[in-house]
């Protein structure tokens, strides 16, 4: 019953659009409608500023991390559980029950996930990913790195199977969602940061 209630708690929890929410209330928009539809904290900031962006950011991220302490608190430390309610908080946050499951690609909410469950292999890959960030200014690719290098740190630091399997899932769960990204990527047409939209 744990594991049952913890995953349709994250998933409602995770479902809540923080990039949504904000553009109606600070920009009068329905982000999905603008930019590239996405309703992520990326796209908030291109559309309406670095603060917008950045509140999304955070707030997605504290959903992740809110969905493992819960899941800690009803299964006194149980991993599956814990690792039930981070995915299903990833889940939400990408097919949203309350926007029709159309949501974002997942990463901030992934970020807390991960630090909240394998705090190390996410300072390494963070760094990594920041790198990459700050020399190409892809925010798409810097966050593929991140959620690539996640299972490798994993695996290489002999991490239960449970949790290698966990970030194995997770980085195809971010690729899934960044395939037009990729496709973008690999064509060079790609949308550096610092190039922002502007409201229709």
């Amino acid at each position: 019953m744990d594991i049952i209630f913890t995953i349709i708690i994250s998933y409602f929890l995770g479902s809540i659009s923080f990039s949504f929410l904000i553009g109606k209330y600070w920009g009068k928009i329905d982000i999905r409608e603008h930019g590239s539809g996405n309703a992520g904290a990326t796209n908030t900031l291109r559309v309406l500023g670095a603060l917008p962006g950045i509140i999304v950011f955070i707030l997605d991220g504290l959903k992740g991390v809110l969905s493992v302490l819960l899941a800690y608190l009803i299964s006194a430390n149980e991993p599956i559980v814990m690792i039930s309610g981070g995915i299903f908080a990833i889940i939400g946050h990408n097919w949203p029950i309350y926007l029709n499951f159309k949501g974002g690609k997942g990463v901030a909410t992934t970020i807390g996930v991960v630090a909240s469950l394998l705090f190390l292999p996410f300072i390494l890959s963070a760094v990594i990913a920041c790198i990459i960030l700050i020399i190409t200014r892809y925010v798409s690719l810097a966050s593929i790195i991140f959620a690539l290098f996640i299972p490798i740190f994993v695996i290489i630091m002999d991490y239960e199977i449970i949790y290698q399997l966990f970030s194995l899932l997770l980085a195809v769960l971010v690729c899934i969602r960044h395939k037009d990204n990729i496709k973008r990527l690999l064509k060079g047409t790609e949308r550096k940061l610092g190039k922002e939209y502007k409201v229709r």
